[in-house]
């Protein structure tokens, strides 16, 4: 896989000394995370099962210095997140290579160079191929009935044949088992060189014996199989991440950087700060988000919102990363590094999709964790009865071949993870990021829908329509604190009045209610009337009042757009089966023309924070919000979603983050999610069946080992290919993969 490839860019660390060197090479490569932590990826080739995923991290967990560790399988890679103070970076390695795998650590930077597992695996399958075809014409003949000497003749040059590139094309799998085995583990790769083995010694001896069968065909055939279905489960595998693939390929690898002299210099995507002046030419991506500063900007900004239509950026507007520039010579300011970009922010949520421990995946990973030892045992105790029973040691020993490769726990490995992945990927074409799986699960347990209505239901840019201020000082004031607040209504105080020159110290936003500071020694307040010390009002307008020492000063009152989408998202998600309800913390006759408006017949309105969270807190409900006020109910809620648009709070307390502003999303995730609770028990049911109806069929020496490995090599692929019609259907959004190919095209 292109992830684990090592190019100039991965640093390969020393087995044994060098510590500070390492510790210097790995603390350079890792990403701070701001808490004092930082975060590394490690490659881990050799992965392939849930035992792997198992053995790596419990190994990095007995470190004092790492609090997390995350194998993602399809793509061979461990995120280790580590506190530095607390022990040596370099002990991550030791740790990894401790458990039996070959692991080096990757650049973030570095550009991926070529497939290097994919071509391994191919080559490997063509030789196997090649001898396998050779080998299975002497056997025809030894079949037909060729005489003793040609018998011993075409099975000396089967083994000729055979040998060499059985040592070849099974290096996936010998490697994989002697690393685990040297540390004293086990994984699917044991059972697999095994057998193989086993089947080509057989062979080897039966030909230096003059016996009459000989089974390097078996053994040639048997390899073919193995990584034609590896080849293909790969191949499936990288279908199913084909979103995250496309939209990693989006981002830039780097851009020009204009020196305060004029001078230009091209700088890798790591290496940009914030503050430094950028230039982009046309058709060339944003590296980070950015402040334009050029007149004329216009911008394809589907990647962010989903719209396609070009759209002017004027100067000082804030431009996401990822963004294709569709005008002429553009300069703008990085405001944020490539690690804390839109762009990278996306590629990450989608990936940790994989890597959820689920409560479904939880108990996928504890079978698949015992089926070494178990897999084991059985096949001697196959060996054992077949051999005491019969008398028959040869047959005896193919069918304890045959039970080592048929009994795979690949197919249970991959039953949950790969459903999540494909699950991130329709949704992302669908304009929605999901944090993890354990949210997927959660939403398609959702039995209610709670909507908050500024910025949710309404487009979130309120219109100040009548507002009367007493005096300049008042107006200067209100824009002050309207500055500080990232609610709607303040931005919309911000757009409509003049800014004052006023020293304002002492802010403190208190989130559903406004926005307070001391200036003069006088208390100013701005928000709701109960906050400014007002009383309780009519409530027949969303109004917002400006007070000096509980004394009106101000008053604004303002209008909002509902969204046009938003009565069809409601029809939608009511035609699921779900309630809904509007939670909010406007006055009632607004909130009950918007609940009239999109179809919401339960609406409540003048709710605290604190009132959403208690109401959100029955049964096991999906919120969709926006606001600063409306994060502590997105957490407490069951599952929650909210808008790209939504303040940085509301976006890391949301499950999930819709990027186009289209409330479409909210149904497409909850079907979506019931379609992967469905398909997710489906792959159990097949993973478990298989192997209940594949073992005693095996035991029972009803399967040789050919038969074994093409059986399954099945397994794996049809939970993968169940998996993939997850993505059968129609999205309802305008962002599809074509989009995403096209833009890397």
């Amino acid at each position: 896989m292109s992830c684990c490839v090592p190019t100039a860019e991965t640093v390969e660390l020393s087995q044994q000394g060098g510590i500070e060197t390492d510790d210097e090479a790995l603390l350079t490569l890792s990403r701070k995370l701001g808490d004092g932590t930082r975060q590394l990826e490690f490659a881990v080739p050799d992965a392939h099962c849930a035992s792997c995923i198992r053995s790596i991290e419990t190994g990095l967990d007995t470190l004092r210095q790492v609090k997390s560790a995350r194998v993602n399988l399809s793509k061979r890679r461990v995120r280790v997140v580590f506190d530095p103070e607390l022990g040596h970076p370099a002990e991550l390695a030791r740790a990894i290579r401790s458990s039996g795998y070959h692991t080096y650590v990757l650049d973030p930077s570095a550009d991926e160079d070529g497939d290097t597992e994919l071509r391994e695996l191919v080559k490997a399958l063509a030789v196997a191929g090649f001898a396998a075809g050779n080998i299975m014409l002497f056997s025809v003949s030894v079949w037909s009935g060729a005489n003793e000497a040609t018998r011993d003749l075409f099975h000396w040059i089967s083994a000729i044949i055979a040998l060499p590139a059985i040592a070849y094309a099974g290096q996936p799998f010998f490697r994989s088992a002697w690393r685990a085995v040297r540390v004293g583990r086990t994984n699917m790769d044991v059972p697999i060189t095994i057998g193989v083995i086993l089947a080509t010694a057989l062979s080897l001896y039966e030909t230096v014996n003059s016996g009459r069968h000989a089974y390097f065909d078996a053994s040639a055939t048997l390899l073919f199989f193995l990584l034609a279905g590896r080849t293909l489960d790969y191949l499936m595998r990288e279908r199913a991440r084909s979103a995250i693939t496309n939209l990693a390929r989006i981002a830039p690898r780097g851009a020009t950087r204009v020196h305060e002299d004029g001078r230009r210099e091209y700088l890798p995507l790591r290496e940009i700060e914030p503050g430094m002046v950028l230039e982009l030419r046309a058709g060339e991506r944003v590296p980070v988000d950015s402040e334009v500063t050029s007149e004329s900007a216009s911008f394809d900004t589907s990647i962010v919102n989903g719209e396609s239509a070009p759209r002017a950026v004027p100067p000082g507007e804030e431009v996401m990363a990822g963004a294709n520039n569709l005008g002429g010579v553009v300069q703008m300011i990085a405001r944020k590094r490539s690690e804390d970009s839109l762009l990278a922010r996306m590629v990450a949520l989608m990936e940790a999709a994989e890597g959820a421990k689920t409560k479904r995946r939880r108990i996928a990973d504890r079978a698949a964790a015992v089926y070494a030892p178990i897999v084991h045992t059985i096949a001697i105790l196959t060996f054992l009865g077949w051999g005491v029973l019969t008398g028959d040691w040869h047959n005896a020993l193919l069918n304890a071949v045959a039970v080592l490769i048929i009994t795979c726990p690949c197919a249970l490995a991959l039953a949950v993870p790969i459903v999540h992945v494909v699950a991130a990927g329709k949704l992302f074409e669908g304009g929605v990021l999901m944090k993890d799986g354990a949210a997927l699960e959660r939403a398609a347990e959702a039995d209610s829908v709670a909507f908050d209505k500024t910025g949710t239901l309404t487009i979130g840019r309120p219109r100040l329509f009548d507002f009367h201020v007493e005096g300049s000082e008042a107006e200067a004031v209100a824009v002050a604190l309207a500055r500080a607040s990232t609610h709607p209504l303040s931005q919309a105080i911000v757009r409509a009045l003049h800014p004052g020159d006023i020293a304002v110290t002492g802010l403190r936003e208190q989130p559903g209610l406004g926005v307070e500071a001391m200036i003069d020694g006088a208390r100013w307040r701005l928000g709701s009337r109960t906050w400014c010390g007002l009383g309780e009002g009519d409530g027949d307008t969303t109004a917002v009042w400006l007070s000096c020492d509980g004394v009106v000063r101000a008053t604004f009152r303002f209008e909002d757009e509902v969204r046009a989408d938003a009565r069809d998202a409601v029809r939608q998600i009511a035609a699921l089966g779900l309630p809904i309800r509007l939670l909010s913390g406007d006055a009632a006759q607004p909130v009950a023309a918007v609940a009239a408006k999109v179809g919401i017949t339960t609406a409540r309105a003048r709710m605290l924070p604190e009132d959403k969270v208690a109401d959100v807190e029955h049964g096991h409900t999906m919120m969709v919000g926006d606001g600063i006020n409306d994060a502590p109910a997105l957490r407490a809620a069951h599952v929650s979603m909210a808008p790209s648009t939504a303040a940085d709070i509301g976006r890391s307390a949301a499950d999930f983050v819709f990027t186009g502003g289209q409330l479409g999303a909210v149904p497409l995730v909850i079907g979506t999610a019931r379609r992967a609770a469905s398909i997710v028990n489906q792959n159990l049911v097949l993973a478990i069946g298989y192997n209940a109806v594949a073992v005693p069929l095996a035991i029972s020496g009803h399967v040789t080992p050919l038969v074994a490995a093409i059986a399954m090599s099945s397994s794996s692929i049809i939970v993968v290919a169940n998996a993939l019609r997850l993505r059968i259907g129609r999205s309802s959004w305008p962002m599809r993969t074509q989009t995403l190919q096209e833009a890397h095209a």
